[in-house]
């Protein structure tokens, strides 16, 4: 993959933030140091990390796409309320794979896995107007 100082623009900000952004977020955090990058390009680049295995792209049933710089195994919390997404920190679900394998004629090689609910900051808004 040939160096673009625009895709590196791109994974520098992916690496500076938790907060999972969309292709928007992140074209509206780098516009300002490449005024002549289009969301398209954004979109392009993600799409190419996410294939090379640079980024994470975590995709939902409603909402756009999110990406992550964080590639190593791990899961995440998604608020219902708010729609952050955010880390969780907790062992591996690992043996979810033979469980799954258990009656399955086919082969399991990962899984992914989405946890949802309240947010902390939103939990906290809801216990207050109870």
């Amino acid at each position: 993959m040939n160096y673009s100082r625009q895709r590196e623009s791109i994974l520098q900000y992916l690496r500076s933030t938790k907060c999972h952004p969309t292709a928007e977020t992140i074209y509206q955090n780098i516009q300002s140091e490449n005024p002549n990058i289009s969301l398209g390009t954004v979109y392009r680049n993600l799409t190419l990390l996410s294939e090379v295995g640079q980024i994470q792209k975590l995709t939902f049933f409603d909402g756009p796409d999110r990406y992550d710089a964080n590639i190593v195994p791990h899961y995440h919390f998604v608020c219902t309320k708010c729609g952050a997404v955010l880390d969780l920190e907790m062992d591996s679900l690992s043996h979810i794979n033979l469980l799954a394998a258990h009656n399955f004629e086919g082969t399991i090689e990962n899984h992914m896995a989405f946890f949802y609910g309240k947010c902390p900051n939103c939990a906290k808004h809801i216990s207050k107007e109870l």
